[in-house]
């Protein structure tokens, strides 16, 4: 183009012209030629390989020797060190004595870790016991808590602007403000949602940036001054739950859980070069609630291959503590292996403390936190109530009930039990499963086990009384308004089924009330598969037809299902007058389960679908019990 010009002016012999377009053309070819430069200057960068910048990190760490030296600071054979250096040189990174170039110094520059984003908004269920009391980024080991050391560490290689994210029992971590100059974000989402929404909350910070869970210890600091790519962390250890494991090309691909894979440690770093293909997924995937369980690393994945490289490190440098044993095995001093629950084990089972082994979570209930171990050779679970249980359940009444079915082969009886802080031992049941609430033999058995229950015609001295219980579930909101709309009319068509339940011949017993799949229970003995009831938290006088009620509404029945129930419990001979009955009580049940779940929810405990599934049973079966009675 510019030439085909040059012949135009110079062919008319416009002499000033020829002049000023000279001087453009040459200043235009100049500045095309610095941007091909620049742009090929890009691409080389760009083919360097993840051991290219290994032996660059090196030289700028340690002027060049030879090569053997650098072979063994950076790990790489010297096949590799000779085969980088040979890269490096005519890409312009390294002059011909080896030393860096003003092109590697500016890269060194651009790449720099500007900032940190600390991860410590979750419960931490695995640490039960000690995560009743203290988040995992505030355990202590060798007098240090973890977060705090993480901080320390980032300090002391200039990172000063440290973000943490933070949900559970998020006031812990208030004075890391004043002491550290950190910035507390607040997860809200922390109980229902993984760290992958933490992560969301921050992720347009994302930009040369370390982020780091909470729960890890490290001896030595992790953290550099200068980071040349991204990477993820993971451990030279082989575990079995890993799905992922580092190939020779240093990269983390997906290998199956039944291979075991590298131990994923989870400490990143992310360059300005990759973060905005990784931000753009992390925020999509927040807003899908199919990713509310998963880790933010799923962000990370292109298929079934990481799309930034492996850090290996050894597994006596760096330990994530995700148990209280292995919080003993790392630190036996520690402050918060004092555990008053481990100390009630020890005492009952008179033992020592560490001869309390095999802790594990079991999974969350809706109302407790039970942990399984093991002591003198024996398994059991140990139940810890949750929040704010100690307004919802009253442990003597609790006491009393399995005082009452002791010995009659209804339940675990206890090994201990505590009426004043609902600490429970029971012995573990091997090759146990709950009732299938899909399936008509499972049905038929938990049923059959429940009239067995009811026909005994148990006494307690206390009641319970679901209109009662459903103000008082609402008391405990403390004037806050309820989330839906219309409760005022719910709850008054709710409450407008009182005078007929009233007006019916009752037979009342010890009720289970809490009579749902989970709680019963299958397991083998010695004359094959037996089945027993569990969670007697809420037992008390009342009609035992609540207990078909409860049994549907944790379900999430339709009516077709709870229909089915009802006639499985009646054996087909239920009367319209009891069937109304018991579609009048899962209104109530719905509603009462309602109000709970609200009171749950300003816990900062949520359930999802389950409370909005009862609010619709306590509207749905108003209109189903009126309509049965017409």
């Amino acid at each position: 183009m510019y030439y085909h010009l040059w012949a135009i002016i110079k062919e008319k012999n416009k002499t000033f012209l020829f002049v000023i377009a000279y001087f453009f053309v040459t200043v235009f070819t100049k500045m095309e030629k610095q941007d091909f430069m620049k742009s090929n200057d890009k691409k080389k960068h760009e083919q360097l390989t993840k051991q290219d910048l290994d032996i660059l990190y090196f030289l700028y760490k340690e002027p060049f020797t030879n090569q053997r030296t650098l072979s063994e600071n950076s790990g790489h054979s010297l096949g590799i060190v000779n085969k980088s250096i040979n890269m490096l040189i005519p890409a312009g990174y390294l002059n011909e004595n080896a030393e860096l170039t003003q092109k590697s110094n500016k890269l060194f520059s651009t790449c720099k870790p500007k900032n940190a984003i600390i991860l410590a908004a979750g419960f931490g269920m695995r640490m039960v016991p000690i995560n009743m009391s203290t988040p995992k980024g505030l355990l202590e080991v060798y007098g240090e808590p973890l977060i705090e050391r993480q901080i320390r560490q980032l300090h002391e290689v200039g990172i000063k602007d440290i973000t943490v994210v933070v949900g559970f029992m998020k006031e812990s971590f208030e004075y890391l403000i004043d002491e550290y100059g950190v910035d507390l974000v607040v997860n809200a989402d922390y109980a229902a949602k993984n760290n992958l929404s933490s992560l969301a909350l921050v992720a347009d910070r994302i930009s040369n940036t370390y982020i780091i869970p909470s729960d890890i210890w490290c001896d030595k600091n992790p953290f550099d001054t200068h980071e040349l790519y991204s990477w993820y962390m993971v451990s030279d250890l082989v575990d079995n739950d890993s799905d992922i494991r580092v190939n020779r090309k240093m990269e983390l691909v997906k290998v199956g859980n039944s291979s075991g894979g590298n131990a994923m440690v989870g400490i990143t770093y992310l360059s300005h070069e990759d973060a905005p293909d990784i931000v753009a997924r992390v925020k999509e995937y927040a807003k899908d609630p199919a990713y509310d369980s998963k880790f933010w690393e799923t962000a990370l994945y292109n298929g079934d291959k990481m799309a930034i490289s492996a850090k290996v490190v050894h597994s006596y440098e760096i330990v994530e503590i995700n148990t209280y044993e292995q919080l003993r095995e790392l630190d036996d001093e520690s402050n918060h292996l004092k555990s008053d629950a481990i100390d009630v084990i020890a005492k009952v089972f008179d033992t020592t403390p560490d001869e309390v082994v095999d802790i594990s979570v079991l999974k969350k209930g809706m109302t407790n936190r039970s942990f399984l171990f093991s002591v003198k050779g024996e398994r059991y679970i140990m139940r810890i109530p949750g929040e704010g249980t100690d307004q919802l359940i009253n442990r003597v009444e609790e006491a009393e009930v399995f005082k009452t079915i002791s010995g009659l082969g209804l339940c675990d009886d206890p090994v201990y039990i505590n009426p004043e802080n609902g600490y429970k031992i029971t012995k573990f049941l091997e090759g146990i499963r709950c009732c299938d609430s899909d399936s008509i033999s499972d049905l038929e058995r938990s049923m059959e086990k429940l009239r067995q229950f009811h026909s005994m015609r148990l006494t307690v001295p206390h009641t319970f009384d679901v209109f009662e219980t459903i103000k008082y579930y609402e008391s405990l909101w403390e004037g806050r308004p309820s989330m839906y709309k219309d409760y005022e009319k719910t709850k008054e068509n709710v409450f407008s089924l009182k005078p007929f339940i009233d007006s019916l011949d009752k037979d009342f017993c010890l009720t289970h009330i809490d009579a749902v799949p989970d709680n019963f229970l299958f397991y083998h003995t010695e004359a094959g598969e037996s089945i027993q009831l569990t969670d007697w938290e809420y037992a008390g006088m009342a009609d035992p037809h609540t207990d078909i009620a409860m049994f549907c509404v944790y379900s999430m029945y339709n009516k077709e299902q709870v229909d089915r129930l009802i006639d499985i419990y009646f054996k087909n001979k239920c009367d319209k007058t009891t069937r109304a009955k018991i579609y009048a009580y899962i209104a109530m049940c719905g509603l009462l389960w309602s109000n709970w779940c609200e009171f749950k929810a300003h816990l900062g405990v949520e359930f999802g679908e389950y409370s909005l599934r009862q609010y619709r049973f306590a509207k749905e079966y108003y209109n189903y019990c009126l309509a049965e009675r017409e």
